[in-house]
């Protein structure tokens, strides 16, 4: 699939593979700039209050308890959220029996081939492998996505490369495949959780972004994209409406989610199609032989070519809307 300036022309803006370091570091930069924003790490949000003037957010740190004032609390909290049960979604993610395998190595321990600035992606057997360079070529991500079905909750672990390799069998792939996962001294490694689209987001001055309100399977990388897209077009319903911010945040709700529940449902399809085997597997790489780079990259026209503004509720106050680069965001 032609990436680069080929999908710069087509998409009009490029395709960037994205460490999340670099991205957190860029976020943090730009936070620190602002005179408005106050960063406070080590505290978890327990529960808020509604209240006439806004809200007041009951905030822990280590065994000590606060309250906090605001007039929108925006929940960015992840798979896990805390918030997206405290709005009336009390459904637990479900484990889709499959692990995915996170790692880096030095571009300079790899063979040429593995350095090219692209996305190289192998399919097999209940599994499949990604791999591109990031911090400016400097580094090699690789991501491997297994069948397990050992269910491990949270955000992260340690996985031993024994387990790893047993998922990528030598008799039914590449030796070159086998031969880069091979190399990580650690892997860690987390278990893929999924839940259908909800149907509310949040209640009064309160709302969610990202995956507390969509969670993304991995198969599409576009669980920073979407939560990208929410911020840009949350923060310009919010400019819009800034004396009446539920209604800001039911239209920005009402905006995003039919979007993000189409990537959800490409992403699971994506999933089955990456794991196919024998039969099934064989027609699969015909087909994509026959459509070729072209027509496949087409067929994700309507993800790249995301406007902010196009195809959403109407705004709550008249106002111009800016434009948001495109940005590929295959994360590590």
């Amino acid at each position: 699939m032609p990436l680069g300036a080929a999908a710069e022309k087509r998409h009009g803006a490029p395709y960037w593979m994205v460490h999340r370091g670099d991205l957190h570091a860029a976020l943090v930069s730009a936070a620190a700039s602002h005179p408005d924003i106050n960063i406070t790490s080590g505290a978890k949000v327990e529960d808020y209050a509604i209240h006439r003037h806004g809200l007041t957010v009951q905030v822990r740190r280590g065994i000590d308890f606060a309250e906090e004032h605001g007039i929108a609390l925006i929940g960015a909290d992840g798979l896990w959220s805390t918030l997206r049960a405290r709005v009336g979604n009390r459904d637990v993610p479900r484990f889709r029996q499959r692990t995915a395998w996170r790692s880096t190595i030095a571009a300079a321990d790899v063979p040429p081939v593995f350095r090219e600035p692209s996305v190289q992606l192998w399919l097999g057997r209940n599994a499949h492998l990604v791999h591109y360079p990031v911090g400016g070529g400097e580094t090699i991500n690789v991501v491997a996505i297994a069948r397990d079905f050992r269910e491990q909750p949270g955000w992260s672990g340690e996985g031993a490369r024994s387990d790893l390799m047993a998922g990528f069998s030598g008799r039914t792939w590449s030796r070159h495949a086998r031969d880069l996962l091979k190399l990580p001294a650690q892997w860690q490694t987390w278990s893929l959780y999924d839940l259908p689209a909800l149907s509310q987001w949040g209640e009064g001055p309160v709302t969610l972004v990202g995956d507390a309100a969509h969670p993304m399977l991995p198969f599409l990388a576009q669980g920073a994209g979407m939560a990208i897209e929410d911020a840009a077009v949350l923060a310009r319903y919010l400019a819009q409406s800034p004396g009446d911010i539920p209604a800001a945040l039911r239209t920005y709700e009402e905006a995003r989610r039919a979007r993000t529940a189409k990537v959800q449902a490409a992403s699971r399809r994506n999933g089955a199609i990456y794991h196919q085997a024998s039969a099934v597997a064989f027609f699969r790489n015909i087909g994509m032989r026959l459509i070729g780079g072209e027509k496949l990259i087409a067929r994700y026209d309507w993800i790249y070519n995301w406007r902010e503004g196009e195809g959403e509720a109407p705004a709550v106050t008249a106002a111009g809307a800016s434009g948001l680069p495109r940005v590929g965001s295959g994360l590590p």
